[in-house]
């Protein structure tokens, strides 16, 4: 374990960003920016969306409007800390710097732990899709398959993940892209056995806002966790020719798509169908392709989701990989855990995947008891881990400014208030949860979790300050 630093004492940012990582860097521009891409296009938006919907009517594209503003913001602040200070720990490094070590193991730990619970639920995910295609191979055998695929994708050289990622997310970015244009055309009439749609389906069935704004306020609170999974492209950052230079173009690029995705995509489908047909739990980009008569539709959509599903499961295996990697690194995590071969952090892997089949295992034999407790405990990480973000970019930025302003090549816009409006933001989000019956016991239990890894994180701080005396 390493020396604690006193609050006091605030280290040089320049000496602290300087140190070179010991892994490889073997991920590309294109790598990263595919990464970004495609890390939050996944089943949560191709299939949950159908619940954002259910609640909100044509207002869901204000919820994402609203929860994508805020996945922008804490990307922003995100971008701007990991090109000043790039790190394979990113936010972990950056809330160890800014409030101390107590804060970077809490951070980095429920993180970890937020990733290898839900690599279970997309494990198994696509494991259900593939066993319908091959029923004669059993769940659990695709799930075995799945994971040594990728457990030996991430041992080898990083650029393994990176391609694998890249044409994931290609894929992903295709298919969001050809539906926007047979939408559009079928908004407009122009495919065969089409007629223009107008707006009937945005102002009847009750409106634009058929359940006010409290339709949209519950919509955002359906979609604004499907935009976690754009921290990963600040980890994979630190594995780069150049760190600074790459995070910043990934960020630039991927923010401004995403909300486009995610916001057209929305606006296309409540255009098209009325939002009263849609269906918690059936994909409403199923019914689209359905209603303007593509074939094998379902089908399309299972491929696309298979592929998102495998694809979060490798972006996952990979960021908690590094992250433990990076706790083991500062001392938070054990040291045996720091052993590298061919650049690649290989048992930080392996410790990631292990711990990863066993919540798939759970999650197999024991989904409505062991495992929806686990999953509960990680429902509001989250917020969690935007929140330090937001808190951490705003103790830096000022030290940054007066430290080492030349890094300062990525900068959060309108800084601090927009830094502010975000934390208040999530703070809404938390109250919600509160207030909401269905997810109140997801914040519950993702609060006793956050309470017992600060209970942990102060326990060590006051070990180390006694050894200190």
């Amino acid at each position: 374990m390493h020396d604690a630093p006193t609050q006091a004492a605030e280290p040089s940012l320049a000496a602290g960003s300087e140190g070179k990582e010991p892994l490889s860097a073997g991920l590309k521009q294109r790598h990263l920016t595919m990464l970004g891409l495609g890390g939050v296009i996944g089943a949560g938006l191709f299939v949950g969306s159908g619940a954002g919907i259910a609640v909100a009517g044509p207002g869901i594209v204000l919820s994402y409007l609203i929860a994508g503003a805020l996945a922008m913001l804490v990307m922003r602040m995100l971008g701007e800390m990991s090109a000043a200070m790039p790190a394979s720990g990113a936010f972990s490094v950056h809330a160890e710097r800014a409030l101390g070590r107590w804060a970077g193991f809490s951070v980095g730990w429920l993180y970890w732990f937020l990733l290898v619970v839900v690599l279970a639920v997309e494990a198994s995910g696509a494991a259900r899709i593939a066993n319908g295609w091959v029923p004669g191979v059993p769940q659990w055998g695709w799930v075995l398959i799945f994971m040594v695929v990728f457990t030996v994708a991430n041992l080898a050289a990083v650029k393994n993940f990176g391609e694998f990622e890249f044409w994931f997310a290609t894929l992903k970015v295709t298919a969001i892209v050809l539906f926007l244009v047979l939408g559009l055309l079928a908004v407009f009439g122009v495919l065969p056995d089409t007629e223009p749609v107008g707006l009937a389906n945005l102002t009847g069935q009750g409106g634009f806002l058929p359940h006010g704004w409290g339709g949209v306020i519950s919509g955002v609170l359906a979609v604004v966790f499907a935009f976690g999974g754009l921290e990963v492209v600040t980890i994979a950052a630190a594995e780069s020719d150049d760190p600074a230079r790459a995070v910043g173009r990934a960020v630039r690029s991927a923010v401004w798509r995403i909300l486009f995705f995610y916001v057209g995509s929305m606006l296309v489908i409540v255009t098209l169908l009325p939002w009263s047909s849609m269906e918690p739990g059936k994909s409403p980009y199923v019914a689209v392709l359905d209603s303007i008569g593509v074939p094998g539709a379902g089908q399309i959509m299972n491929i696309v989701v298979f592929v998102a599903l495998l694809s979060a499961l490798n972006a996952n295996l990979y960021g908690s990989s590094r992250m433990v990697f990076s706790l083991a690194e500062r001392g938070e995590a054990p040291r045996a855990l720091l052993k590298v071969s061919g650049g690649v952090p290989r048992r930080a892997v392996l410790a990631s995947v292990a711990f990863g089949f066993v919540s798939v295992l759970l999650n197999l034999k024991w989904p409505d008891s062991v495992f929806l407790y686990m999953l509960n405990a990680v429902g509001a990480v989250l917020l969690f881990v935007w929140g330090l973000i937001a808190v951490s970019q705003l103790r830096l930025r000022p030290r940054i400014e007066r430290e080492t302003p030349g890094k300062l090549t990525l900068r959060m816009w309108a800084f601090p208030y927009l830094t502010w409006a975000a934390l208040l933001a999530m703070g809404g989000v938390l109250v919600l949860m509160l207030t909401d019956e269905a997810a109140r016991p997801q914040l519950l239990w993702s609060a006793g979790a956050t309470g017992l890894v600060l209970l942990v994180a102060g326990a060590r701080e006051l070990r180390d300050r006694r050894a200190r005396r």
